[in-house]
């Protein structure tokens, strides 16, 4: 079986594809580092849109999501970006959860699993 990685280091790949599942780590704003919760959502967002388009999928693809927040209260926040991002009738499996992500100024992370048809 063919694997396949992108934007992978020492340490971790970005996203992973096996057969026809996709992997994604925890996704972070580089750009909107410092910026509100919904900045950095909307980058996620983008981040992940541009894995699945290499990888030969799209957001229908998705099947789970994990969200990390630094503080819950950014929930509805963040909410408003994912409920407009993700398409009718598509929504993953998803969990949100607080936390304390390992690097300043980062107020959300996502990862997520999609599947090729």
């Amino acid at each position: 079986m063919t694997i396949q990685r992108l934007e992978t280091n020492a340490r971790m790949s970005q996203a992973v594809k096996v057969g026809s599942t996709i992997y994604l780590a925890g996704q972070l704003a580089y750009k909107a580092n410092g910026q509100d919760a919904a900045a950095q959502m909307r980058e996620i967002l983008e981040r992940i849109d541009g894995f699945l388009e290499e990888l030969g999928a799209s957001r229908t693809s998705l099947v789970s999501a994990t969200v990390w927040l630094e503080n819950i209260g950014d929930y509805d926040e963040i909410n408003e970006v994912w409920d407009s991002w993700v398409p009718q009738g598509h929504a993953p499996a998803r969990a949100c959860i607080q936390a304390k992500l390992a690097m300043t100024g980062y107020l959300v992370e996502v990862a997520a699993i999609a599947v090729v048809e």
